[in-house]
């Protein structure tokens, strides 16, 4: 029902001023020529080597007595088949729909349909029958879905990008477009998807849905006089904190990145998966927040963010996945960080992601959600609905 058109990656939008400098790429030893790998260029991060993060969790697992196996004994998170809009142009507010864990789907008042790090599988794994499996079910399929223009992904990790579900959408929406951090677009090709566009961070693309006139005319006496403009908007590639990999060879090699989505006004801003700060070893039951700690760096990137892209209606932010943290909290975040991403991008309103669906670390399942709300209190945001979280399957108007 409609032409694509998409501009070149480029920098369409306000950036830092060393953007040029390419720190998160990994060169030649000269230093030149394209990226060869990836890495988080701040004081915030820590990239574990494998003898690292083996020593670690051994002794998390065998000497710290902090060690634990989630419940994921139901009844956990509630789930209810989502409701999507009728039509495209039959809401005037930004809807968002959370399909569990990093997924949801933002219909937008323009009547673009964008769906985020979407995986559909039971395993979040390179295999049917082995890795870590859903303790919430699926709330729809794929074929529930009605529009799907863009799909956006975060990053190659397994419960971010799922080959099976990837394959699925292009079947049952032939024109959708893949928006892929940079060195991902090649694992697509490799899908037979040709319908992929790779950005680097700062980057951004326009894209146009057009109608055909014969499209428009049938649109016009079916939509009660609604206008039957092109849908546009602007996708723009972000930097976050966090690593990739799909084998255990590949790490690093194609890069990780949030995004922003505006159209018509109205813009979301999708952390995707990542951390703000790296947390030592610390006893259990210790305030990685408490004043002895303020001397910690925190990842500047989300405050540029909000600076020079924001502000934005909404935020998608990880909430979950973060125990133990002294291994975890370089690349995912507690609700504590999640709170100050929230302040630093500039958002209006956020929802939380990345939780619920899978067991991917040690906290309690319903964990998140309980201390978002401690975070909200103590950041002094207090009880304002202005971050909050859901079902698996509702909708939220913003």
């Amino acid at each position: 029902m409609y032409a694509v058109t998409i501009s070149a990656p480029r920098v369409l939008g306000a950036v830092p001023d060393d953007v040029g400098e390419k720190s998160h790429w990994l060169r030649d030893e000269a230093g030149k020529g394209e990226a060869k790998g990836y890495v988080n260029p701040w004081k915030s991060a820590h990239d574990f080597s494998f003898p690292e993060i083996f020593r670690a969790m051994v002794r998390h697992k065998f000497f710290s007595g902090d060690s634990q196996r989630p419940d994921t004994t139901p009844p956990t998170v509630s789930v209810i088949k989502p409701k999507f809009l009728p039509s495209r142009k039959s809401s005037e507010a930004l809807r968002g729909t959370w399909l569990g864990h990093a997924c949801y789907y933002i219909e937008f008042p323009t009547g673009l349909r964008v769906l985020f790090d979407p995986v559909f599988e039971d395993r979040c794994s390179p295999f049917s029958w082995f890795g870590h499996k859903r303790f919430t079910p699926r709330p729809c399929d794929i074929s529930d879905i009605p529009s799907i223009d863009c799909v956006i992904i975060s990053h190659s990790h397994y419960d971010h990008l799922s080959h099976l579900t990837i394959l699925e959408i292009q079947k049952r929406h032939s024109s959708v477009q893949f928006f892929v951090p940079k060195g991902l677009k090649r694992w697509f090709t490799d899908c037979g998807i040709k319908n992929a566009v790779e950005l680097d961070w700062w980057e951004d693309v326009d894209i146009t849905l057009s109608r055909s006139t014969d499209t428009k005319a049938l649109a016009n006496s079916s939509d009660s006089g609604r206008s039957n403009d092109d849908i546009t908007a602007r996708i723009s590639c972000l930097p976050c904190q966090h690593t990739s990999a799909r084998t255990p060879f590949d790490k690093s090699t194609t890069l990780w990145a949030s995004w922003a989505v505006s159209s018509g006004g109205k813009s979301v801003y999708f952390a995707g998966d990542t951390g703000y700060r790296t947390v030592p070893y610390l006893p259990k039951g210790i305030d990685d927040w408490g004043p002895e700690f303020a001397h910690l760096p925190v990842c500047p990137a989300f405050k540029q963010i909000g600076t020079l892209r924001g502000p934005f209606d909404l935020g998608l932010i990880p909430i979950g996945a973060y125990k133990p943290r002294h291994v975890l909290s370089p690349v995912h975040s507690n609700p504590y960080d999640s709170v100050e991403i929230f302040k630093d991008t500039n958002c209006k309103k956020a929802m939380g992601i990345h939780w619920g669906t899978w067991a991917v670390a040690e906290e309690n399942v319903l964990e998140p959600p309980k201390l978002l709300k401690k975070a909200l209190a103590k950041s002094g945001l207090g009880e304002t609905g202005v971050f909050d979280v859901c079902s698996i399957g509702e909708s939220r108007e913003f």
